[in-house]
């Protein structure tokens, strides 16, 4: 029985029309994240929003995996950065 904050890869698929071998490979470089329970894979709905953000990027864009992996990379770096500015402007009494 599967959680109601989760969906099966399975269906996330077909619902995207997009290959299981696609969100594996998204899980095996790190991008997302899936759930084993007993024989099916899970994608949680939080997952989703990154899921798609990598699907356009991937099919619309053609980067490839490893282009989706520096992005991701690149945009994590990019928070930090934006927070510890807003950290530092507080510090000033901005």
């Amino acid at each position: 029985m599967e959680p109601a904050n989760q969906i099966t890869v399975e269906q996330c698929c077909s619902y995207y029309s997009i290959e299981t071998s696609f969100v594996r490979s998204l899980n095996e470089h790190g991008l997302i994240e899936l759930k084993q329970e007993e024989s099916a894979v899970f994608i949680g709905f939080e997952e989703l929003g990154n899921l798609e953000r990598y699907m356009h990027m991937h099919y619309d864009l053609d980067i490839n995996m490893e282009g989706l992996e520096a992005i991701a990379h690149l945009l994590d770096r990019v928070h930090a950065l934006q927070h510890e500015i807003k950290g530092l402007k507080n510090e000033l009494g901005r």
